[in-house]
């Protein structure tokens, strides 16, 4: 009996992984800045950076707070919500992310502190994070995990991003042999102006086929964003919209899955420095 419990506790530690199609973080928080445009994160220097790039945050131009929303066909079961903080000091930047997604009976959480700082044309960071599973009725699997990335300016236009997820192939729990995905992404971003951004990434996990991801974001009198983007595996489209008033940042993105819908992401940041 004892074994047959860990058999379907292995299992039901592999659901993020099957349902999520290519990568198994999907259960991470990510920004609506960030859904809007494809998941094309890997260039994009924002507070979010510290879930998706953490070698990017050092060109975050202000200290903030931020919290995310991701609500997934209607289901409390596939909520995911999101919350940090970025401190930037003489000396490179500091971050903190907190993330939860599930409920009562399936539920994942996580925990990371990351730093990051500039060396020449390019920042580079690294970060620790604590992932948790919990399931009723089979207990709890958790295991830290260590991530590392880089921008980096390869002319005035042009810039070109790297992130790798789970260096060291941490395992999901002590008792089970599934491993947590070790992803590697890289990415560029060409702006042509100011106002516009485009960026074209790929992401690896290492067992699975390549995920290509488009995005593109364009800028209105520097208060208002639009945002689409697009990617494979399965093919999504996604679609958003921000707002920068004063110091804050309000961010809205959709996205259609051909089979499963809608699905609806908000979040909002706070900077302590902005007028």
């Amino acid at each position: 009996m004892g074994s047959l419990k860990l058999v379907i506790f292995g299992l039901l530690l592999t659901i993020p992984l099957a349902t999520n199609g290519q990568n198994g973080t999907e259960v991470l928080p990510r920004g609506a800045r960030s859904l809007g445009m494809g998941h094309a994160h890997v260039t994009l220097t924002d507070a979010w950076s510290v879930f998706n790039n953490i070698g990017a945050l050092a060109q975050v131009d202000d200290s903030q707070v931020f919290v995310g929303y991701d609500h997934r066909l209607g289901l409390e079961e596939l909520t995911t919500l999101g919350a940090g903080g970025v401190w930037k000091t003489n000396s490179g930047a500091w971050g903190i992310g907190l993330g939860t997604y599930g409920a009562a009976h399936f539920n994942q959480q996580i925990i990371g502190l990351g730093y990051s700082n500039t060396l020449g044309i390019a920042s580079l960071g690294a970060k620790l994070t604590y992932f948790q599973t919990n399931i009723e009725g089979f207990g709890r699997g958790a295991a830290p995990l260590i991530e590392m990335g880089g921008v980096a300016e390869l002319g005035p236009q042009v810039l070109f991003g790297a992130h790798i997820y789970n260096l060291g192939r941490a395992r999901l729990s002590r008792i089970t042999q599934e491993y947590l995905p070790t992803i590697v992404k890289a990415g560029i971003s060409y702006r042509p102006t100011d106002f516009l951004t485009i960026n074209a990434e790929t992401e690896k996990e290492i067992y699975l086929d390549p995920l290509i991801k488009i995005g593109l974001e364009y800028s209105i009198q520097e208060r208002l964003d639009l945002r689409t983007g697009v990617h494979t595996h399965p093919g999504q489209l996604f679609f958003g919209i921000g707002f920068r008033p004063g110091r804050y940042r309000f961010d809205y993105a959709v996205n259609q899955h051909h089979q499963l819908g809608f699905t609806h992401h908000f979040s909002v940041n706070l900077l302590w420095n902005e007028p």
